[in-house]
């Protein structure tokens, strides 16, 4: 006598055909870009698509990690916009943001690939360069000051000359100094530019020299390299 049938879980189940597969499998991948699409806003800013500050703050202190482990050298660049307040005063906080976007570009079109360009706030940008001794910061600095000098922006029918200051320093093997602390004497290199007459670069080098020499010889050291 044969046995009564049996229904089983897997006859319960409708199958899926070959079309709905393809559904989930498109509904993942829309999920993944979503997801990929969300990290990248959390970590650029918005207006030049540069990274933001708080991703600044990651990369530094793991490029910090890596210098201590690797013994390369990790370069940190501070640059301002000289006199970027008179521009949103004088034109409006628009035209600034073009000025803004414009120069983030600038330096996007400047650098290597590996290097990691961040807004730090307002109109000061922050440049994370891995394994890049101080000379070699030094003439990346000069180069994108040079550059942004002769690079006229363009907002409306306004035509505007951009310049600015730069603190170099760097984040060598055996260095026992913190994220804030390399930070702050990077800043530090930045004033020193501005107090010494903006559109130009000062790191540790250029501010030992500058001791005891006239304002026209200290200005000829901050020039392109």
């Amino acid at each position: 006598m044969k046995e009564p049938h049996e229904i089983r879980e897997t006859e319960l189940v409708p199958r899926r055909s070959d079309g709905d597969n393809c559904m989930k499998l498109a509904e993942v991948d829309q999920l993944r870009e979503e997801v990929r699409l969300l990290a990248a806003m959390v970590r650029t800013d918005e207006l030049t698509g540069l990274f933001n500050y708080r991703y600044f703050s990651e990369a530094l202190s793991l490029e910090m990690e890596r210098t201590r482990r690797s013994g390369q050298p990790t370069c940190l660049i501070m640059c301002d916009l000289d006199h970027f307040k008179s521009i949103n005063d004088i034109y409006g906080h628009e035209v600034g943001n073009v000025v803004l976007t414009q120069i983030s570009s600038l330096i996007r079109n400047t650098i290597r690939r590996l290097d990691i360009p961040c807004r730090y706030g307002g109109e000061e940008f922050a440049l994370i360069l891995p394994d890049t001794n101080l000379r070699e910061g030094v003439h990346l600095a000069n180069r994108l000051r040079f550059i942004i000098e002769h690079s006229s922006v363009s907002a409306g029918n306004l035509v505007l000359e951009i310049k600015a200051s730069f603190g170099v320093h760097v984040y060598n093997h055996g260095d026992k100094s913190t994220e804030k602390e390399f930070i702050d004497r990077v800043d530090g290199f930045l004033y020193t530019a501005k107090q010494e007459g903006r559109n130009r670069v000062c790191y540790a080098s250029y501010y030992e020299k500058c001791e005891g020499l006239s304002g026209d010889k200290k200005r000829s050291l901050g020039k392109y390299l």
